[in-house]
Parts: C-alpha cells; structure tokens; sequence
C-alpha cells in the first residue's frame, strides 16, 4: 500500500513535470474499483470541473473512534491521480486526524499550485473540502 511518504519520495526523484503528471496518473490507475452504482449524485464532488465521486464508508477503530474509508474515481486521468493521492492521506483514517492534516500544504509541497489550471486546484479544494466535512459530522455525531 502506497503512504504519502511513499508518493513525497517518488515526487523528489521526478525533476520534469511531464514525468510527475505521468506518475500522477499511474497512481489513478491504483485506484481500487468504484462499483458503477456509486457512481450517483450524492457521491458526486461539486466544485470540480472533471466528474468525481467520492463514496464513504463509516467505521470505527478498537477504541471507538470514528474512521473514514473511502472509494474515489474521475472521468480525467490526470484527476482520478489526484484522487488517489487524497485517499492516500485520508481514507482509513481517524475522523479527528482528518481534521488536522493539511492537505492543501502537501499539496503546495508538491508543486501543484502552480502546475496545475485553477479549475482543477478549486476541484482539488473542492475534494478536500468534502472529506473535512465528512469528518467534522463524523466527529459532531460520533458516527
């Protein structure tokens, strides 16, 4: 299983941004299958220019706490890469430390403020967004 540190590494050994978006996509291709069924509006991330469907699963860990694991896909390559790496940080993870990971400055360290069109940074924001408040009710209502 890829970890953030994994995919940090990765990104520092890549120089050229073709390479980073070559590899970017090649993590969308990782992504575990999204059965066509949750392929709805409700799962429907709005805000991004790409269709993406972001479908949560509530769970617990041996203390209780709640847990959100995700399933991610796009209809854009490139964005089902960045999906991937957003499940990477967040799916399987404590609501609470959800709430505390700065997405958007891994994101930053990795350059894609400025590789990547505004539209896609906005849906990019618009994913993270949707998670944080997936963890914040989780959290409010104990899920």
């Amino acid at each position: 299983m890829t970890t953030i540190d994994d995919i940090r590494e990765n990104f520092s050994l890549l120089d050229d941004w073709d390479d980073r978006y070559r590899y970017v996509i090649e993590l969308g291709r990782t992504l575990e299958p999204m059965p066509e069924a949750e392929h709805n509006a409700e799962n429907k991330v709005q805000g991004c220019t790409s269709q993406v469907w972001l479908s949560r699963k509530d769970d617990r860990d041996a203390s209780g706490e709640p847990v959100l694991r995700y399933l991610g896909d796009s209809d854009a390559h490139i964005v089902r890469g960045l999906v991937a790496i957003i499940l990477t940080l967040f799916s399987g993870k404590k609501a609470k430390d959800i709430l505390t990971t700065d997405a958007l400055a891994i994101f930053d360290e990795f350059g894609f403020r400025e590789h990547l069109t505004p539209q896609r940074s906005n849906g990019l924001r618009a994913m993270v967004d949707r998670i944080k408040s997936d963890a914040r009710r989780a959290v409010e209502a104990k899920v």
